[in-house]
């Protein structure tokens, strides 16, 4: 398990921060920031002087998490309630803030979520608003934002992935899918933007102590909860892997292994293994 516990402003991230002072005084756009990671990216810009726009759908819990922000680091936040499953949210979201001639510098493509079963027992309309969120508005808003950042020639964009990204998954096939195509476009990315001023990095979370599971239909076996980890350091070691223009970051030790060990073995032991491991 990951050893990077942290507090606000301190520990190890805030060491990385105070000592490159990167990301003061700028602005997040942070999506699914209503729940889980987003709750925790949301603090951990703030306590380093990073104003905010909060994306999600509930309005109400961000609306509260936008008033304990700006109480506790004297930040300014504005919340965007938006379904970002919906087609063409993304371009709404960028036009809103362009009205408002907000700019924004750090993108944290955060919202998705998974969907636990066998892939013909799940009803396609979910399936595909599932891929709805985690591919194609991720893309848009990476594209939208991103082009703004390469034409100034700044920029941080932190990609969501998944330690499931690294190989098939039985029964989270699609979800498996979708964000193996983040890490894909995300590592691609780092090194298209890099000459452009932007910097472009891929989280790979394992099992995290977030809504994930209930939001899935799933039901954690109890391995998977011997590896769960806190979303703090899972959401402070993107923090400061895109601090430190890194490509890729799989958040904690353990992950860091089970990412490592699928390049010694078969992919059909691999995925034997997951649907061991995933409660399939």
């Amino acid at each position: 398990m990951s050893k990077e516990s942290i507090s606000s402003g301190t520990g190890a991230l805030g060491a990385t921060v105070g000592t490159m002072n990167s990301f003061a005084g700028k602005r997040a756009l942070i999506t699914g920031a209503s729940s889980g990671l987003g709750l925790e990216f949301a603090d951990l810009l703030a306590a380093q002087k990073v104003n905010l726009v909060l994306a999600a759908r509930r309005q109400e819990s961000m609306e509260k998490l936008a008033s304990d922000l700006r109480r506790k680091y004297g930040v300014d936040v504005l919340v965007e309630a938006i379904d970002l499953a919906s087609p063409g949210a993304a371009s709404r979201l960028k036009s809103s803030l362009d009205a408002s001639a907000l700019t924004i510098d750090i993108l944290v493509n955060n919202a998705g979520y998974g969907l636990h079963g066998d892939f013909l027992e799940t009803p396609s309309e979910r399936t595909v608003d599932m891929i709805q969120l985690n591919i194609t508005a991720l893309t848009e808003l990476t594209y939208l934002f991103g082009r703004g950042m390469a034409t100034r020639r700044s920029g941080h964009i932190l990609l969501v992935a998944s330690l499931l990204a690294f190989q098939a998954v039985p029964s989270y096939a699609a979800y498996a899918a979708t964000k193996a195509y983040v890490l894909a476009l995300g590592e691609a990315l780092h090194d298209e933007l890099r000459p452009h001023g932007v910097v472009v990095t891929s989280l790979c979370p394992g099992h995290t102590a977030t809504g994930f599971d209930a939001a899935a239909g799933a039901t954690a076996s109890s391995l998977l909860h011997l590896l769960t980890m806190k979303p703090r350091p899972v959401a402070a070691s993107g923090i400061r892997a895109l601090l430190q223009g890194k490509a890729m970051v799989v958040a904690g030790l353990s992950n860091k292994l089970a990412a490592f060990s699928n390049r010694l073995t078969p992919r059909s032991m691999q995925r034997a293994t997951m649907r061991r491991i995933m409660g399939a």
